[in-house]
C-alpha cells in the first residue's frame, strides 16, 4: 500500500507493534508502519535507555517514514511537584527525551510533558502547576533553536491532574508563552472529559499541533461509540494539516509494566497488523469524507 498524500500525514503509534524499543522491535515497527501504508511512526521515549539512536533513524530514513516521539513522567521525576529535586530529574529527563527526538529527525516532541502519566490523590498545587511551567517554558526554547515542536497531550483525570481539557492545555500553553508549544487532542481522553468532540477542536483552531485518533474503549477504529465523524469534521473546518496517528493498546503487545500504567485489562486486538491495516483504511476514508483531504 503506498502512503498518503499531504496535507495530514497519517502516523501509527509504535506500541502497535512492538512494546519496547530494542534494534529488533524498531525495525519491526517500521517494516509494519511503512507495510500497512503509514507516513509516520510515533515512538514513545519510556524505554529511551534501550533505543539505539543511530540505528532508529537509519531504519526510518530507509522506509521513507517521519518520526514523532512522545513520552510521559514518573512521579519520581514529575516536573509539577513541589519538590525540586523531583522536578528537576524531570527536566533532565524531558532535555535527554527533546536530544532523542533531534537525533531521529523528529519535528514534534509531544506526550504528558507536563506532569507524571499516572492518578494522582490531589489537585496540582500552585507551586507545582508554576514548575511545570518553568520546565516547559525552558524546554520549548530548547526546541525552537532545533527545528521541535512541542505538544501538551491532553489527558484525562486518571492520568494527570495538570491538563484534563483543551481549554486548560491552552491556558498551559499561554503560561509558558512560546510559540512552538501546541496543543496535542486524543479522541480517547477527550470522551472522557470533554462534552464532545467537536468543540474543543474549534477552540484550539490553528493551535492544534498533533491528533491522536483512538476509540473510547481504545479498540478498531469505528468499533466503539466516538463520534469520529464530528471530529473529523471539525478538522476539516480549521483547516488543520498536521499529523494524525493512530494509537491503541493491547498487553498481547505493550510491556507487563507500561500495560499496567495504561490499565489494560482485557485485549481488544492481538493482531497488530490487522489493526494497523484497518485503522489506515479508516483514517482516510474519514479525512476524505469530511473534506480535509
Amino acid at each position: 500500500m503506498t502512503s498518503s498524500a499531504l496535507p495530514n500525514p497519517l502516523g501509527i503509534h509504535a506500541l502497535v507493534w512492538a512494546g519496547d524499543t530494542s534494534r529488533e522491535s524498531v525495525d519491526l515497527a517500521v517494516r509494519g508502519t511503512a507495510e500497512a501504508g503509514f507516513d509516520l511512526l510515533e515512538l514513545s521515549l519510556h524505554d529511551l535507555d534501550n533505543l539505539d539512536l543511530g540505528h532508529a533513524r537509519d531504519a526510518l530514513a530507509a522506509a521513507g517514514i517521519q518520526v514523532a516521539c512522545s513520552r510521559g513522567l514518573a512521579f519520581d521525576a514529575d516536573v509539577s511537584s513541589d519538590d525540586a529535586e523531583v522536578v528537576a530529574r524531570g527536566e533532565r529527563l524531558l532535555a535527554a527525551s527533546l536530544d532523542a527526538t533531534v537525533a531521529l529527525g523528529g519535528g514534534i516532541f509531544t506526550g504528558a510533558l507536563y506532569s507524571a502519566l499516572g492518578k494522582y490523590g490531589r489537585p496540582v498545587t500552585a507551586r507545582g502547576r508554576a514548575n511545570a511551567v518553568t520546565v516547559i517554558r525552558g524546554l520549548a526554547r530548547q526546541a525552537a533553536a532545533q527545528g521541535v515542536n512541542l505538544g501538551l497531550e491532553v489527558c484525562n483525570r486518571y492520568e494527570t491532574n495538570v491538563v484534563n481539557t483543551a481549554r486548560e492545555a491552552l491556558r498551559l500553553a499561554d503560561d509558558i508563552g512560546e510559540d512552538n508549544v501546541l496543543v496535542h487532542l486524543d479522541t480517547y481522553h477527550m470522551n472522557i472529559e470533554e462534552d464532545d468532540l467537536i468543540r474543543p477542536v474549534l477552540e484550539v483552531g490553528e493551535r492544534l499541533g498533533y491528533v491522536h485518533v483512538g476509540e473510547n474503549h481504545r479498540g478498531f477504529l469505528g468499533s466503539g461509540h466516538l463520534n469520529l465523524t464530528g471530529f473529523f469534521h471539525a478538522l476539516a473546518d480549521i483547516g488543520y494539516q498536521g499529523p494524525v496517528t493512530f494509537e491503541s493498546f493491547s498487553s498481547a503487545v505493550v510491556a507487563p509494566g507500561l500495560s499496567n500504567d495504561l490499565a489494560i485489562w482485557r485485549d481488544l486486538w492481538t493482531d497488530g497488523a490487522a489493526l494497523a491495516g484497518h485503522a489506515r483504511r479508516y483514517l482516510e476514508t474519514a479525512l476524505a469524507v469530511s473534506g480535509a483531504r
